[in-house]
């Protein structure tokens, strides 16, 4: 596969950086389709994703085609259900304006009327992709990066022995705080291996909830008192403690890794064995390798190793084999990294999700 990343990232570098996007979208890679409709009314539920599906060969480069200023493409709630989105062929750009009328292609200024309830336009705004789905995973990490429980903080006793615990309950911790006061709980349930080196990359956990510290061990006590301020399953003794991270980025603007990437899926979330639309899954790849918030990777299955109808195996025997290309059905949207390995949301997919599938920089 070709290195498509110089291509992209100029042209991403143009649409983000430039205050207008001034000419048509000269790349091939993210042309129109000879299907595009003239004009797409924007529906509750709608992702930026969508809407540009419905004119672009490839949605994610929407940035792209947009004529609007590096602030408005990072913050999307500029589109709202109800508005009108023009193909406007003469620039090759979409717009909020119908072409060849006066305007910029900005919203419009909103008027309200007085009404009994009010609520911020900015929570109905449409998202860049389904927020929703990725959600938890900002918040709630499933995978712990190698040597984060190495040495951390861990339940080792509960009020009254107490066996599980939930809200509310007292819990003693024993280890280095390190300053922090409050910590997210998990219970590691298996090592996640590289598909291609073996190398033990991070551990799957089980989010448990959160603590909050109540009392720091004093002289001569070995345990710091905590409470239980939040629980999605019960806690126990051995459980570790990682502290709460700060704010995940969300800055949702799709674009091709700065570098070449060459990953695997590692793993698949829920205990099943494929994955499908807005499901989400990890790989072997983190910031290290290039990868960044907003990074958009081809899924490929590997071509399979077929036998040869009309040629013969070594001595004559049996058939000889050839190898099929890999086959691209889907993309893969990267929205939390780590230094090693990141979460990406699974995106038009025309095939299930496999553990050990090809995910690489856009061709």
């Amino acid at each position: 596969m070709k290195n498509f990343s110089t291509v992209v990232t100029r042209a991403a570098a143009v649409a983000l950086v430039a205050c207008v996007v001034a000419g048509p979208v000269q790349a091939a890679e993210c042309s129109f389709k000879p299907s595009a409709p003239d004009q797409y009314v924007v529906v509750k539920r709608d992702t930026l994703w969508d809407i540009s599906g419905v004119f672009l060969q490839h949605p994610w480069c929407w940035p792209q085609v947009w004529g609007l200023n590096r602030a408005e493409i990072r913050n999307p709630h500029w589109i709202f259900p109800g508005q009108v989105i023009y193909f406007d062929r003469a620039r090759g750009r979409l717009s909020l304006t119908r072409p060849g009328s006066a305007g910029t292609g900005e919203p419009p200024l909103l008027r309200l009327s007085p009404q009994v309830r009010s609520e911020g336009l900015a929570g109905q705004g449409v998202d860049s992709v389904p927020v929703g789905a990725i959600e938890p995973y900002l918040t709630q990490p499933l995978v712990i990066e190698k040597g984060a429980l190495a040495g951390a903080p861990r339940i080792a006793a509960s009020e009254e022995g107490h066996l599980y615990l939930g809200n509310g309950d007292r819990v003693y911790v024993r280890g280095d705080l390190q300053g922090a006061t409050e910590f997210q709980v998990f219970r590691p349930t298996g090592p996640l291996k590289d598909p291609q080196s073996g190398a033990v990359l991070a551990h799957e956990a089980a989010y448990l909830g959160t603590v909050k510290l109540v009392k720091p061990a004093a002289p001569g006590v070995d345990v710091h008192t905590f409470t239980v301020s939040s629980s999605v399953r019960e806690m126990g003794v051995g459980d570790r403690l990682v502290r709460t991270p700060p704010p995940a980025a969300r800055n949702y603007v799709p674009h091709a890794p700065h570098t070449a990437i060459d990953a695997r899926v590692m793993s698949i979330y829920s205990g099943v064995s494929y994955a499908g639309q807005s499901q989400v899954v990890t790989v072997n790849r983190g910031s290290i390798d290039g990868l960044d918030v907003g990074s958009v990777l081809q899924l490929y299955h590997f071509g399979k190793t077929v036998a040869d109808p009309e040629r013969k195996g070594f001595l004559g025997l049996g058939r000889a084999t050839m190898k099929l290309p890999d086959e691209q059905y889907g993309s893969l949207f990267i929205f939390r990294v780590y230094g090693r390995v990141s979460y990406g949301l699974i995106m038009q997919v025309t095939a299930p999700v496999q553990v050990g599938d090809v995910a690489t920089s856009p061709e």
